[in-house]
């Protein structure tokens, strides 16, 4: 079996909660890590993924690999662009008001 993987650095502009996760995580950049596996037996090199860590810097400098879906972080990430957006709006709104 042969195994690659990936890592992708996410920004959250808010705090931000994750499924299966009771914690609320702090806004700011993170790192994805995404491992795929070699399929074998096809005509052509396909790989597919098994398995999606989020990487958590907690206290004292301990690293956690949380486990996640793909699914479970877009999810994060359109609530992410939607509070940014209404907080973008409410700035705006209350800066007009204030004139």
């Amino acid at each position: 079996m042969t195994i690659q993987s990936s890592i992708l650095h996410l920004t959250f502009v808010h705090p931000f909660n994750l499924a299966g996760y009771p914690q609320t995580f702090p806004a700011g950049s993170y790192d994805v890590l995404t491992e795929y596996e070699l399929l074998y037996g096809l005509s052509f090199q396909a790989h597919r993924r098994v398995s999606t860590f989020l990487r958590v810097e907690g206290r004292a400098g301990m690293t956690e690999l949380l486990p996640t879906t793909e699914n479970d972080l877009e999810v994060a990430l359109a609530r992410d662009s939607v509070s940014h957006e209404i907080s973008d709006t409410t700035a705006s709104i209350s800066s007009k008001e204030t004139k």
